[in-house]
């Protein structure tokens, strides 16, 4: 793992991605502190408010080390169309109180990373429209959508891995019965089969329910051509000398399979799961934007893309594809990073490590 760490580190753009990756998921996990709203307050008054602007020159020609934002009046009585206040103006402060909120999930708290002075406003991606901030959104659907792809990933690879192994070691019957199971499910389009077995849920379910749902469904349909590619190395790893070395003091078929097989495929796993992450977020993300996945209030990058779905909308309200985008950067990282992991373990590129 060192050489790899260091053949990661050498290539500027997937240490980028790295980044990027560990600072999105942690800002997720932090939202609660990071976010300035919580994710389904309503500010009635501010449907579709443009990003609010941090200033640090005023109308004076003075200038402030500190940011602050001027305070927006609706100019219209129906349409959705704000000016700056140039009169008023709010300091943007740090560690300010808020709603309460559970800091690392023990500590019970009322204090965000930021906010501005009572009576302003702050908007960094705008509001939606119901007059929720997109930037708190965003934080708060990280959760989901970046953690889909995360326990996703772990039970897909985990069910391939072992069916795999298993359909490689014994081979016979059980390889033809384990390998067609997979043939029939890889046969079906992928995404239909998501709606299908979508639609056997209950419709009054949950939405934590429906999660959970949600990353089933995706790793149902993934393991299948993992465990095919999985049968495909153990059939040449189980002719290895420590294979036989283990059938010969006795050890059982599982214990060789999870002890002395799998692990030896433990590369390939890493860069296949890297590169698999992207699609159960674009799974949950398909769902959600099409009103099968995460419900209202809760957020994820999905259904925040659902208002995103009409033209009209998009070109008046531009800000509302925020979630898209850091949908399309996260999908990138985890393809950079994937494939800069994939070079690192060939054999053939170590000797540049």
């Amino acid at each position: 793992m060192r050489e790899t760490f260091k053949y990661i580190r050498k290539n500027k753009l997937a240490f980028l991605s790295l980044h990027i990756l560990i600072i999105l998921y942690v800002v997720s996990i932090f939202a609660d502190f990071i976010a300035p709203y919580p994710y389904d307050y309503q500010h009635k008054d501010c449907q579709y408010h443009p990003p609010t602007k941090l200033h640090f020159i005023d109308e004076k020609g003075n200038i402030h080390l500190i940011p602050f934002v001027y305070k927006y009046e609706k100019i219209s009585p129906t349409l959705p169309i704000y000016r700056e206040v140039k009169t008023e103006k709010y300091k943007l402060k740090f560690f300010v109180k808020g709603e309460t909120h559970y800091l690392f999930g023990l500590f019970k708290t009322d204090i965000h990373l930021f906010g501005v002075d009572k009576g302003g406003k702050i908007f960094l991606l705008g509001t939606d429209k119901l007059g929720r901030d997109i930037f708190s959104r965003i934080l708060y659907g990280g959760r989901i959508s970046l953690s889909i792809g995360l326990v996703g990933v772990l039970i897909s690879f985990t069910i391939g891995a072992l069916i795999g192994g298993i359909s490689g070691y014994f081979g016979g019957i059980t390889d033809n019965v384990l390998m067609r199971l997979s043939e029939v499910i890889m046969s079906f389009p992928g995404f239909y089969l998501i709606l299908a077995l979508r639609a056997v849920f209950p419709a009054d379910i949950s939405s934590v329910e429906l999660y959970f749902l949600i990353v089933i469904v995706l790793s149902f349909i993934g393991w299948a051509g993992l465990a095919r590619v999985i049968r495909g190395m153990v059939l040449s790893i189980r002719e290895k000398e420590f294979v036989i070395a283990a059938q010969s003091y006795g050890a059982s078929p599982l214990r060789i399979i999870l002890k002395h097989i799998i692990p030896n495929t433990f590369s390939f796993l890493l860069v296949s799961a890297t590169l698999s992450i992207p699609a159960y977020i674009l799974g949950e993300s398909a769902l959600s934007v099409l009103g099968l996945g995460i419900q209202e209030p809760y957020a994820s990058w999905g259904n925040m893309l659902a208002d995103a779905r009409s033209i009209s909308v998009i070109s008046e309200y531009p800000w509302i594809l925020s979630s898209g985008v850091a949908i399309f950067i996260t999908i990138l990282a985890f393809n950079i990073l994937g494939d800069a992991l994939r070079d690192a373990l060939d054999p053939n590129l170590r000797k540049n490590l």
